[in-house]
């Protein structure tokens, strides 16, 4: 804005929004990698993942917990010193730690008890409190505490809740997508046929499927659907009366669910690390299902999400040699 149009009521509003750390900031505009492994069976099928462990947490959360902490500091709900609570399977746990000790701001993370170590280790070592719960129970009860300390103790949390902030989306859709739309345009001309992700919170596959589909209404777009047992960390079956839906997630979006199990996303993990990726289960699962897409050759340009890194999952077995 031009000098002589700066007001006192602008520098006002200016000086009200929250002052983000380098960080902050440094989160976004991740690499779109070029993955062989679609045209392998299908010549002319190009496939690209968007490689969010670049992000400074490691994961593609770092940009939704981002988003909903920028929107909290400006509405003022961490005035006062109160704690930001959520529940996380790991990943939005570490984005919440990291920001918040950026930031200065307490946080307490509820955390099923089936989160590998080296997720549980590094909220710990940003000095967030970590609330476990028993892993038989599944993620579903991490949430239900988050939500029971959050009604019991409304001086003390703020309560994010990921599952129903629509900022969550918003970050996705504003960032994400619009990210994926730029860097594709320069490597096919084109928006993708495609795009293949997975429903945790519901937060990416609502966010960028939205704005993806304002720009190319016939894409298709495919859910991974995990089995409930022993389950794909990160992400939720579904399907069951007692699942309880995100309320963020926009089901229409979503024209197939694709099952995947564990078996097929570490083996795919195994593949890409062989080409110079090493990525979580959740990021298996999705290229899984999108090579499965890619080999029915109806697609041209297929996209989707490599979440975070491997080394978060040492201590589940899945890169032991000879496993």
């Amino acid at each position: 804005m031009p000098a002589e149009q700066l007001t006192d009521s602008t520098i006002v509003r200016a000086a009200k929004k929250p002052v983000m750390p380098d960080i902050v900031a440094a989160i976004g505009n991740t690499p779109l990698m070029e993955l062989d492994l679609a045209v392998e069976v299908t010549p002319g099928t190009r496939l690209f993942g968007k490689l969010e462990s670049a992000n400074p947490g490691g994961s593609l959360k770092d940009r939704s917990v981002a988003f909903m902490i920028r929107q909290a500091i400006e509405e003022g709900q961490l005035a006062g010193g109160r704690r930001l609570l959520d529940s996380s399977s790991g990943n939005a746990g570490i984005a919440y730690a990291m920001i918040g000790a950026a930031l200065g701001i307490p946080v307490s993370i509820v955390v099923p008890g089936n989160a590998s170590q080296e997720r549980l280790q590094r909220i710990a070592a940003y000095g967030a409190e970590t609330i476990i719960t028993d892993p038989l129970e599944g993620y579903d009860f991490a949430v239900l505490e988050a939500r029971r300390l959050a009604e019991s103790h409304p001086d003390l949390y703020w309560y994010c809740d990921q599952y129903s902030n629509a900022g969550n989306w918003r970050a996705h859709y504003q960032g994400t997508g619009t990210e994926i739309l730029q860097q594709l345009m320069v490597r096919t001309g084109a928006a993708p046929d495609a795009f293949v992700a997975g429903v945790g919170t519901g937060g990416s596959i609502t966010g960028i499927g939205r704005r993806l589909r304002e720009v190319r209404p016939d894409i298709r777009i495919v859910s991974v659907m995990p089995d409930r047992f022993p389950g794909i960390e990160g992400l939720k079956p579904l399907g069951a009366p007692e699942d309880i839906v995100p309320a963020i997630l926009d089901e229409s979006l979503i024209d197939e669910h694709m099952p995947v199990t564990i078996e097929d996303a570490i083996s795919m993990c195994r593949k890409l690390a062989l080409r110079g990726l090493f990525v979580g289960p959740s990021s298996g699962a999705y290229v899984h299902a999108a090579v499965e897409l890619a080999r029915r050759g109806s697609y041209r340009s297929i996209v989707t999400l490599l979440c975070d890194t491997g080394e978060r999952y040492s201590s589940t077995g899945m890169w032991h040699v000879g496993a």
